[in-house]
């Protein structure tokens, strides 16, 4: 369906969305089984942000950023915009003035599978973004794709109004309709955590913790008393 642009979209509640958000993507990737996460190579402009946002997304190709530009028509504040390409590219399709458009309309990020340039201005400005390259190589306004239709951006299947949650460990996509319970999930698992996080503090083992021993030694694990030698 290129040439097509959907303006009005599904959103999960926002205190979901807040309370994925707070979790990040390490937690909420393991909260939901371990899938949704982008490729590795999806890397932040600048470090420390962590967002999470309900997807919009549009479909270039390479070298053309013009989709780009139509999403920032149906942005919505909160959103984040994901940037899929019809093949792999590394050209800069997004950059300072772009970023100043998509904050202006309220989108909390940009998750780009392309190229980001003006790297420098978008830290100073703390707008996230995340990208797969970082190149100052320009792109042209030629080609429809389309906005709001469902995209594989950097290895996952994103639909629109999925939530996107990004930080310093990548990108994760939680399908819109598990939102809710993934998060219920991920604040099961936070609780767990500061368990045993006060656990290793006093100095206990996750080898106990966690219960590996047995699991160890079944495997043929075996411990040596006194040196070798």
């Amino acid at each position: 369906m290129s040439g097509t642009v959907v303006r009005n979209i599904h959103r999960a509640e926002a205190d979901v969305i807040a309370t994925l958000e707070r979790l990040g993507v390490a937690t909420v990737h393991e909260a939901q089984g371990r899938s949704g996460l982008m490729q590795p190579y999806m890397r932040p402009v600048w470090r420390g942000a962590c967002v999470a946002g309900s997807a919009i997304t549009a479909l270039c190709h390479p070298g053309d950023n013009w989709m780009i530009h139509v999403a920032c028509d149906v942005l919505k504040q909160g959103d984040i915009l994901v940037v899929a390409c019809s093949s792999e590219n590394t050209d800069g399709g997004f950059g300072e003035l772009l970023a100043t458009s998509v904050k202006a309309r309220g989108a909390k990020g940009v998750i780009l599978d392309m190229g980001c340039r003006d790297a420098t201005d978008i830290s100073g400005m703390k707008f996230p973004v995340w990208s797969r390259a970082i190149s100052a190589k320009g792109t042209v306004k030629a080609s429809l794709g389309s906005v709001n239709l469902p995209v594989v951006c950097a290895g996952v299947s994103v639909k629109p109004g999925d939530v996107v949650v990004a930080d310093d460990d990548g990108v994760v996509v939680v399908p819109r309709l598990d939102a809710a319970k993934v998060a219920r999930a991920g604040e099961e698992r936070e609780k767990k955590e500061a368990i045993n996080r006060t656990r290793l503090q006093k100095g206990e083992l996750g080898l106990d913790i966690y219960d590996m021993r047995k699991s160890l030694a079944e495997k043929g694990l075996k411990y040596i008393d006194g040196p070798l030698d």
